[in-house]
């Protein structure tokens, strides 16, 4: 399990698991020559990439950030990308109920950082999390309910719109702080209206970056997906994000990471981005340990497979 602690803090990544995405329509124009030595493709082009929603338990509040992909895939859609849909087995594996999440986030709506939002009950379509507020840019939700040829696939309503029916999803405009110590920044460029969300508490932070930013491999610049709608925005973006998260070195949390779901992103003595591996702080490393051993005979979760991913940094 990926967990660690920043301040009065804990962060914790639970994955929803892996599925596939064709590794041309992962990198966009970045050549395959160029991306498949960061990540192996399977015979058909496609990478397996990761599922990855943060639990924030701020002593107060548990908080999640983005659901996964769900259970709610349409079987087209599962040739085409699989429904691991294991989310809610690993909050349980975890000690984590529904009924305990207060604060649930998404970055923004498409189908595989919203899925797990809401669940079927026979003919109805109910919130997964049944006590928590929802949070996403108003702008996103219009944009969703749009249904634009470009990105449609995308969008699936049943994730979003019957909690905005029930006044359980609550639509922001622009940067807010959602609690002491939470809050969201817009950073347009996968979509127009997509939010990070930046953790802070003594005196450090972590940022879930989202679609920015969606794996170690893509830390470069200019390196982005081919689903990115504004593309140079993307690129903007990041720049902003690196002059404030470098020198105050922020954790970066990576939405779509197999192997590794959070790093420091520096720059080494050349000016090339990094991304440094985390180590358990040590409180966390021995409250792993006692979980452990009063566990004992269990099956624990296992963190995430490595997806094929190579180490891109030499």
């Amino acid at each position: 399990m990926n967990r660690t602690t920043i301040g009065d803090f804990e962060l914790t990544v639970f994955s929803d698991g892996n599925y596939l995405l064709d590794g041309g329509a992962f990198f966009g124009v970045v050549p395959k020559i160029m991306w498949e030595k960061r990540i192996k493709p399977d015979e058909k082009n496609r990478v397996s990439i990761g599922l990855n929603s943060l639990l924030v338990r701020t002593g107060k509040q548990n908080v999640l950030i983005e659901t996964g992909i769900g259970n709610k895939l349409s079987e087209r859609m599962i040739k085409f990308y699989g429904q691991p849909a294991k989310l809610l087995d690993k909050l349980s594996a975890g000690g984590v109920a529904p009924e305990e999440i207060d604060i649930v986030i998404n970055t923004h709506l498409h189908f595989d950082h919203c899925g797990w939002n809401t669940v079927r009950e026979g003919e109805r379509v109910v919130a997964t999390f049944p006590k928590a507020k929802y949070y996403v840019q108003q702008g996103e939700w219009v944009h969703a309910r749009e249904q634009f040829e470009r990105d449609r696939i995308s969008y699936i309503s049943e994730n979003y719109d019957p909690l905005i029916e029930t006044e359980q999803m609550e639509l922001l405009r622009g940067d807010q702080e959602i609690m002491p110590g939470i809050s969201v920044r817009v950073f347009p460029g996968h979509t127009a209206h997509m939010q990070a969300v930046i953790i802070e508490s003594g005196g450090r932070k972590a940022c879930y970056i989202s679609d920015l930013i969606p794996t170690r491999a893509h830390i470069d610049i200019t390196w982005g997906m081919a689903f990115d709608l504004f593309p140079v925005d993307t690129i903007e973006n990041k720049k902003k994000y690196y002059a404030e998260s470098i020198p105050e070195k922020w954790i970066t949390v990576f939405t779509h990471d197999p192997e590794q779901p959070w790093a420091y992103v520096e720059r080494d003595p050349e000016g090339k981005l990094v991304a440094q591996t985390m180590k358990e702080s040590p409180a966390v490393a021995a409250s792993s340990v006692a979980s452990a051993e009063e566990s004992a005979g269990k099956d624990p979760e296992k963190p995430p497979s490595d997806g094929g991913f190579i180490d891109f940094r030499r």
